[in-house]
């Protein structure tokens, strides 16, 4: 989602996945976790729409020259965050979103109450909210590892306070270390934790190619063993490493563990501008086999009119999902 830190890999990006080293195990698709000891009461229990249009969010990510950010000036000529909501009413018809972290202009409880007024007035929902962090929950260093943690139940907090049932955390690499999967799980079971008693749901998503293999978050997910951590299929992500069945491979298998989330992009570019289309029918295929029912965010991440983009995926989406 970090646009920066997506397009961060170039050329040493590719040797780097190679390596063995960052697919200690491989997951098969039919894989689900076993949360082992969990009660049906102590699972998330989100209820959601069967209507397709009603199951369709819209990602504010896309929008960035269009919403404020944390940088732009107050009064200015963008979308505020708590306008956002009706702007895609009008726009799309659609009045579920997700917001990215970077459109929070403040975490204040005066100011979070007014995107949930926002959306509320609006007749809409926040899905999910996107969250983009710098500490690695794997970092060798422990003070690291812990900012990590802090940050991610401070977005919890976030999540609850705007009526959010979910986050997407993110996983930078950190400088000194590999992908370490006891580390992260280590890290994410603490966060996790803490949004079970906020009754907010985790989610992991394959956004960089090196410190977010779809095979490297599905066993991490695997050794935290909690519902309240899942999978957050990005279609695209995957696919600018050039390694195609391999990318298809990890979207199937992060589909099996996936829950109220994913991102459905059409295609994406790398540092150079080649272009990674997505097979849409297969992609939607696994989303069916994986018998998913959670909303499908729309993420345009390519050159162009995010407007024009957004509105071809929602009708590439409704056709798979009807």
């Amino acid at each position: 989602m970090n646009h920066n830190s997506r397009r961060r890999f170039l050329a040493d990006t590719l040797s780097a996945l190679a390596g063995a080293a960052l697919l200690p195990a491989i997951v098969t698709a039919e894989a689900k976790p076993a949360f082992a000891g969990a009660s049906e009461s102590a699972r998330p229990n989100l209820k959601f729409p069967e209507q397709p249009r009603e199951r369709i969010a819209i990602a504010s990510y896309p929008f960035r020259k269009y919403v404020a950010g944390q940088k732009d000036p107050v009064g200015g000529q963008k979308i505020e965050l708590k306008d956002f909501s009706a702007h895609v009413a009008e726009k799309f018809n659609i009045r579920k979103i997700e917001p990215w972290s970077d459109h929070f202009r403040s975490l204040d409880h005066k100011y979070l109450d007014q995107i949930r007024a926002g959306v509320e007035k609006a007749g809409g929902m926040v899905v999910n909210i996107a969250v983009d962090g710098e500490h690695s929950p794997y970092a060798a260093d422990k003070a690291e590892r812990d900012k990590s943690v802090a940050f991610g139940k401070q977005w919890i907090d976030v999540a609850a306070a705007v009526g959010s049932p979910s986050i997407r955390s993110n996983m930078p690499k950190p400088a000194d270390s590999e992908s370490d999967a006891q580390r992260a799980s280590d890290s994410l079971s603490q966060v996790v934790e803490y949004g079970a008693k906020k009754n907010i749901v985790v989610n992991m998503e394959n956004d960089n190619p090196v410190s977010e293999d779809p095979f490297f978050i599905v066993q991490v997910i695997d050794k935290v063993n909690n519902p309240w951590l899942h999978a957050l299929p990005d279609f695209a992500n995957s696919l600018v490493t050039g390694r195609e069945d391999h990318a298809y491979q990890g979207v199937q298998t992060m589909f099996a563990h996936a829950y109220n989330i994913c991102h459905v992009k059409a295609l994406e570019t790398n540092e150079q501008g080649k272009e990674f289309r997505v097979d849409m029918p297969k992609t939607f295929g696994f989303l069916g086999t994986a018998h998913y029912k959670g909303y499908c965010s729309m993420e345009f991440d390519s050159p162009g009119d995010p407007y024009k983009g957004t509105s071809e995926l929602i009708e590439t989406t409704l056709k798979y999902l009807s």
